[in-house]
């Protein structure tokens, strides 16, 4: 016989039964009071199951539930936690849509909760807060993503300070998931096609306060061997693993949907890692609904959310034609196209057969709604996809951005909350859009802002000084130099702080380029500083192991040993007490290669101070009240001279700004200006960069109007459907003959404000209806190259017809000085197209 299992629970007596609800639900990450109780029943079972309150109810004794079961004190506290979970499920919230029609988010990762390593950066940390901050708000949505064996990995280094990995085992039935199960008890799975071969995945919950996180698991015994490690690790594997992962993400999580019984009619893909659900979601309509292809793909483009992260061609991912054909040539087929046609779904150019498949421009074909992640982000990522809309103007390709966030109530630490709470009152809690909250900051005093950080860097420091201890332990030191570990740095000097990935682009090294310079900085007897380093290098970036290495020895520096530390293996708990302690925030990354970054709102939120290039969510966010800029926003070719430019500047600043601001005290011993900075940097951060204010925009501008075209497309038997596919069909057919062949205006060329000038288009129209074709004025000043700069567009209405052409007027009203000019063009009108800016069909009078 096989062999046999069964589950062993928890004895939690009667009384406690709630602790156990709490512990499987994610809510209690972001409200410190539930933490407490957990810790206040045993506080070593709590730090040994990692912070892990499911592991830590199977670590607590018997006798101190019974105890706990018994205390009135402890009761009373667990029913005070237990009514508010209670009221935070059952109260009204800001969305007031039809809870009815969900909205499905992929991601590769969610950065929930220590308790659930299934992340490793940036990526996860917003997949999280985007959950967190969906339940605030009451939106339907569900969260789609992997189930990894081995999460990301775990980091340490070695005596040269080299980034070494561990891959350490995930305990599921000791963590705060519960696997899905069907009518009869049975786990729920379903099967995925890998090229001549199935998988089965089982699907695993995370409850996220009102809402549902699910996980989709393959490591189980009816996959054979070589299936299973499809969700073995975070961007582990080779290439053949990484597509299995992403087919299994994308087409998986749709079908896990279905199984689930959710009519998710959104789906928001958070990077492209999820974009085979376009595609799945295509096969379906065919299937179920008798569509064709373009009949099918109208539904799915019209409802499709696609959010890209990153800048770096490296984070896009790209996959051989061979490796393709080989798990998607029978798809190709069932959606009845051609092998070449297939691919150049996914290519910028689908008639180049030397292009790769790209996941990202995939997602940006299948998505009305395509955004980058913040203002900067949304003008590169136009410029970097403009290939895929080649008539358009720069500023038109059809890629906004929504900036992103954080969950407050996750990163601001508890006692930063607390006093918040006092001065803002419960609307702080329960109306989280209120932005104009965050204008109550003034009513803080100096005093209580000031006490409250200084007991967070304190407490930084003691957690800092613990890791070390750990690191050195287990590397086998001297007691000596265990000694060191328990010394270093101090919970009175200025302090900055630098983690996150070890990306090469993201300069960790930056403040090392004058060793000489940075040392009289760090051991200045009057006005001393102290640096962090956290952060961990993807396992094959050499490159980026190589700068850790290059700060360990920094660190090595007996002048400088006790002043400058590397915290091993970064995770959400050291982010939790760098964010809440640091008094400055470090970011240096190559502009414009930082997407967003949300660290430094995090910081900001907790009082710190950013110091960061003019890259990501910085450019937008900056002014001279809140933090500091490094440079102005260049961009330079020459990266060498970059760094040399940007490293000198940073100096500056410490020694002309930052240093002298942070020590200039008053007779009460209080930073005044310096605090003056805190409290604006915690306004104007609180009141733009919230996930709240994030999800409210994807929401509005998204969501919604995605939900509405659901309905829509799905009335009628989806004729509306067969309506727009046959329409952009005409369109095909009838585009290359279209025609504008006249344009005219009986107006003088020099005018004056208030002038009107007129214009007519002759069109020949190639047999399209009037209506079927949009003409429209695009127009502006024109710069010393002749081009239209900042250009407005003006719809021409029909006038009449010549002969066979159709006549379009339209008068611009002229209302600004200087050279002007104005182009005509034309592009589909339809009612039922969420853009015009369909790839190939924009002619240019």
């Amino acid at each position: 016989m096989g062999l046999l299992t069964f589950m062993i629970k928890p004895n939690i007596p009667i009384r406690l039964q709630p602790l156990e609800e709490l512990a499987h639900n994610l809510w209690i990450s972001w409200n410190y009071e539930a933490i407490m109780l957990f810790m206040r029943i045993d506080y070593d079972a709590w730090m040994a199951s990692r912070m892990n309150p499911v592991r830590m109810l199977g670590l607590v004794s018997q006798a101190r539930l019974e105890a706990a079961a018994a205390d009135d004190s402890f009761l009373a506290a667990l029913d005070v936690v237990y009514a508010k979970f209670l009221r935070y499920n059952t109260a009204e919230r800001w969305y007031k849509g039809p809870a009815d029609r969900s909205i499905a988010y992929f991601s590769m990762e969610y950065g929930l909760d220590v308790a659930l390593p299934v992340y490793s950066g940036g990526l996860g940390m917003l997949s999280g807060d985007h959950l967190k901050s969906s339940s605030d708000l009451g939106l339907p949505l569900v969260g789609v993503g992997l189930l990894y064996r081995q999460g990301y990995f775990q980091q340490y280094l070695n005596p040269d300070g080299f980034q070494q990995e561990s891959y350490p085992e995930n305990d599921w039935y000791n963590m705060p998931v519960n696997l899905c199960r069907d009518a009869k008890g049975e786990p729920l799975s379903v099967s995925v096609e890998m090229g001549q071969e199935k998988a089965l995945a089982w699907i695993w919950e995370v409850k996220v306060g009102k809402n549902s996180l699910y996980l989709l698991d393959t490591n189980i015994e009816e996959n054979p061997a070589h299936l299973r490690p499809i969700t073995a690790s975070l961007y582990g594997g080779d290439r053949e693993t990484r597509i299995q992962q992403e087919i299994l993400l994308g087409i998986g999580g749709i079908r896990a949907l279905r199984a689930l019984g959710i009519t998710a009619q959104c789906m928001h893909m958070n990077e492209g890692h999820s974009a085979f659900l376009g595609l799945e979601r295509i096969r379906l309509l065919m299937c179920e609904e008798k569509l064709s292809f373009t009949q099918a793909w109208e539904p799915v483009w019209a409802t499709n959310v696609f959010t890209t992260h990153t800048p770096v061609p490296a984070g896009n991912e790209r996959f051989a034609p061979s490796l393709m054909e080989k798990y998607f040539g029978s798809m190709a087929s069932e959606l009845g196209l051609g092998w070449k046609d297939f691919l150049g779904l996914g290519r910028e150019d689908p008639r180049n057969d030397g292009e790769e498949f790209c996941l990202t421009v995939l997602a940006l074909r299948l998505s009305a709604y395509n955004n980058g992640v913040s203002r900067l982000h949304g003008r590169v990522s136009r410029a970097m996809w403009r290939n895929i809309w080649p008539s358009l103007t720069l500023d038109e390709v059809p890629i906004t951005h929504i900036t992103n966030g954080v969950h407050p109530r996750s990163w601001i630490t508890h006692d930063m909350v607390d006093l918040l709470d006092r001065y803002f009152g419960p609307e702080f809690l329960d109306t989280p859009t209120n932005s104009e909250i965050w204008d109550r900051i003034d009513r803080v005093s100096d005093e209580e802002i000031w006490r409250t950080h200084e007991r967070r860097r304190e407490r930084m420091v003691a957690f800092a000084r613990g890791r070390l201890n750990q690191q050195l332990a287990r590397r086998g030191v001297t007691n000596s130099e265990l000694s060191q570990g328990a010394n270093a740095l101090s919970p009175y000097t200025l302090t900055l702080s630098f983690a996150r990935r070890f990306a090469t682009y993201k300069r960790a090294d930056l403040l090392l380029s004058d060793p000489g310079r940075l040392i009289r900085l760090l051991t200045n007897e009057e006005r001393p500083v102290q640096l962090i380093f956290a952060g961990k290098a993807h396992p094959h970036d050499l490159a980026g192991k190589e700068i850790i290495k290059k700060i360990i020895h920094f660190a090595s520096n007996p002048r400088v040993a006790s002043r400058v530390v590397f915290l091993e293996d970064y995770d959400m708990t050291t982010s939790r007490y760098l964010v809440s302690g640091s008094d400055v925030w470090l970011n240096t990354p190559r502009r414009p290669l930082e997407a967003s970054g949300t660290s430094g709102m995090k910081a900001a939120m907790n009082g710190a101070l950013n110091v960061s290039v003019l890259d990501g969510w910085w450019d937008e966010a900056y002014s001279t009240q809140i933090g500091w800029a490094v440079g102005r926003g260049e961009e330079y070719e020459d990266q060498a001279l970059q760094d040399e430019v940007e490293g000198k500047a940073l100096y500056d600043l410490l020694e002309r700004e930052i240093i002298p601001l942070f020590y200039t005290r008053g007779m009460d011993g209080l930073p005044r200006e310096w605090i003056k900075r805190m409290k604006a940097s915690m306004r104007e951060v609180g009141k733009g960069f919230s996930t709240h204010r994030m999800l409210s925009e994807y929401t509005q501008r998204f969501y919604a109007p995605a939900l509405a075209s659901a309905q829509a497309f799905g009335a009628d038997g989806c004729n509306l459907s067969r309506e727009v596919a046959s329409y952009r069909e005409k369109l095909a057919a009838n585009w290359d003959e279209l025609e504008i062949e006249e344009l005219t205006s009986p107006s003088a060329s020099i005018l004056k404000i208030g002038d009107k000038i007129s214009v007519a288009a002759k069109v020949n129209l190639a047999g399209m209806a009037p209506d079927e074709i949009g003409v429209e004025l695009y127009y502006g000043s024109l710069s010393s190259e002749g081009e239209i700069e900042q250009p407005r567009r003006l719809p021409m209405r029909h006038c009449g017809s010549d002969g066979d052409m159709a006549v379009y007027c339209a008068d611009i009203v002229c209302d600004r000085t200087g050279r002007q000019g104005y182009k005509v063009r034309a592009l589909p009108s339809h009612k039922a197209l969420v853009h015009p800016f369909l790839p190939g069909l924009v002619k240019w009078g």
